[in-house]
């Protein structure tokens, strides 16, 4: 990829574009990076994207052709393998197999997140909040002393979770919702996360606003509970 100049296709509230713009600024990359309405996505858009959703990484070629990447983990596994800087993965091939495997679980949470999100009446919020409570508790059980998941280096399971934990940014503003209580490992890992300058980079100022108008618009029962 040397001389190639790279474009990340988003969304602002996509945590998987996240993780992929978490991992081009660590790994100190430039990459411009191009929003898309999925609520009507370009011809462009849906050519380049066989399952039709973001993040994208566009890499224009020396020999003027344009590779195009699809998936937000293929788009990281890309950019550790071929990029220098600090690896984002460990050199050990089990403790790195067993990263990939705490990032599938941050993928299942993410899906948690959503029908959290979503939630239109108490019973629906308080069981995803019960999955959520449940699988956080085993992510406790995993942490060290930190400061991130695997010790004193930044990793690729800290790019998947640290979109996970902004969520909360903004869904405990609004109104509590208790899920990271008596989870201290937890809770210092998200705080060190919050704090990393990729992790800020990877959404503008406009995410908490436009996190909330999403939950106005999906009748989200965690606005009935603050209001």
């Amino acid at each position: 990829m040397d001389g190639a100049s790279l474009t990340l296709v988003s969304h602002p509230l996509c945590p998987y574009v996240q993780r992929a713009a978490i991992a081009l600024s660590e790994k100190e990359i430039p990459f411009d990076r191009r929003d898309v309405d999925l609520s009507a996505r370009p011809a462009w858009f849906s050519a380049f994207s066989p399952l039709g959703k973001v993040p994208l990484l566009l890499a224009a070629q020396a020999d003027g052709t344009e590779a195009v990447l699809f998936e937000s983990m293929a788009i990281c596994e890309y950019i550790e393998e071929t990029q220098g800087g600090s690896p984002l993965h460990p050199g050990d091939p089990l403790t790195r197999a067993r990263h990939r495997g705490w990032i599938e679980f941050g993928s299942s949470i993410l899906a948690d997140l959503w029908g959290f999100e979503t939630a239109k009446d108490a019973v629906a919020y308080e069981t995803k909040r019960r999955a959520l409570i449940d699988k956080f508790a085993r992510i406790e059980a995993e942490l060290g002393a930190g400061p991130f998941f695997a010790g004193a280096r930044f990793s690729l399971v800290d790019a998947v979770f640290a979109p996970i934990f902004r969520y909360f940014d903004v869904f405990d503003a609004i109104a509590p919702t208790n899920v990271l209580d008596g989870l201290p490992r937890t809770r210092a890992w998200r705080a060190e996360l919050a704090m990393r300058p990729s992790v800020k980079g990877a959404v503008t100022e406009s995410y908490p606003a436009r996190l909330t108008a999403f939950l106005e618009t999906h009748d989200a029962w965690l606005l009935k509970r603050a209001a």
